[in-house]
């Protein structure tokens, strides 16, 4: 005799308890019954916000075309009817876009009083106990930033020397656009992640997050200041029979370099901020140590750290005030 094959009733029971043991059915029913108010609150938001655009648009169409109607009535439509409705419009969209955002207001009371307790900690900061993590840390950032805004930049300026259009052909010009294009299209944030998973947890990967951001920030502005350049210059140097490389050291050098100097002396104030930034994603730096910092409740081992950052971007920004002044 062959085993008694189940039947089907026995099937969806069995099929209804594991539904019921895998789900939540509170949460299936507070989804079910609290989503669709939410889905309203979002479609009310549209209308609103709909509204507003269109207040909006005519108020600005009969501002720029004053001859198509009396300068008097559009004063009094402005006052009676745009101006209150477009006010209304958006009081409504706020309190519809409020409906729809969760707020656990015990979580956000529990969070105030955590909150206090950071912004005190800036009063006694400790410095000391964890002085030698700080230290590793901030020398980690130091040489990320210097290390990487060095290579970043000596990529930078070939790049944005085939970014101009005055100074390359377009092949290369839109090879260099390309470059640019990517550089910026992708955020430090990411870009990290996936080279921590690439090169794992360490400097190496905010080292070429870095290099890489600088290529596209740098490029970008140094290129287009190339093609804003005063073209008078350049073309008397070119007329005197000199060759490419000449033409870019006495007529295009001289007008750029002390954007060049500035721009660069603001990357590596960037560089640096956001090594700290980088550390929280483990592509080493200082920020590392700041995120073991907040895990562990250490507000004033936080505090140090970033009074430690502040003091060293002031330092920064003095120093390129003193290096573009110098230059200039």
């Amino acid at each position: 005799m062959g085993s008694k094959q189940p039947s089907k009733r026995n099937t969806r029971k069995s099929v209804l308890r594991r539904f019921e043991t895998s789900v939540d059915l509170k949460q299936l029913d507070y989804n079910v019954r609290v989503r669709p108010g939410r889905g309203k609150a979002k479609l009310t938001g549209v209308i609103f916000s709909s509204m507003v655009y269109f207040a909006g648009f005519g108020l600005a169409y009969f501002s720029w075309n004053r001859q198509l109607i009396d300068d008097a009535f559009l004063s009094k439509m402005s006052f009676i009817f745009i101006i209150p409705a477009t006010v209304i419009g958006i009081f409504a969209y706020l309190i519809a876009a409020y409906m729809t955002i969760d707020v656990n207001w015990l979580r956000v009371y529990e969070g105030l009083e955590r909150g206090e307790k950071f912004v005190l900690a800036f009063m006694s900061p400790d410095f000391t106990s964890r002085s030698s993590d700080i230290w590793e840390g901030m020398v980690e950032s130091i040489i990320m930033t210097v290390a990487s805004s060095v290579v970043g930049i000596a990529i930078s300026i070939p790049i944005a020397l085939g970014a101009a259009r005055n100074v390359a052909p377009l092949p290369i010009y839109l090879i260099c656009r390309s470059i640019i294009a990517i550089s910026r299209a992708l955020q430090e944030i990411i870009v990290a992640i996936l080279l921590v998973a690439i090169f794992g947890f360490g400097p190496l990967a905010g080292f070429l997050t870095l290099s890489f951001a600088t290529i596209g920030f740098l490029s970008k502005l140094l290129a287009e200041d190339i093609e804003s350049m005063d073209r008078v210059q350049a073309e008397a140097i070119k007329a005197s029979g000199a060759r490419w490389t000449q033409w870019i050291n006495y007529g295009v050098q001289p007008q750029v370099m002390p954007r060049l100097i500035g721009l660069s002396m603001y990357r590596l104030d960037i560089n640096f901020r956001e090594s700290a930034i980088l550390g929280l994603v483990g592509a080493g730096g200082i920020g590392a140590t700041l995120n073991t910092a907040f895990d562990r409740y250490e507000y004033d081992t936080a505090a140090a750290i970033l009074l430690i950052i502040i003091v060293i971007v002031m330092a920064l920004e003095y120093l390129s005030g003193f290096i573009r002044a110098r230059v200039q």
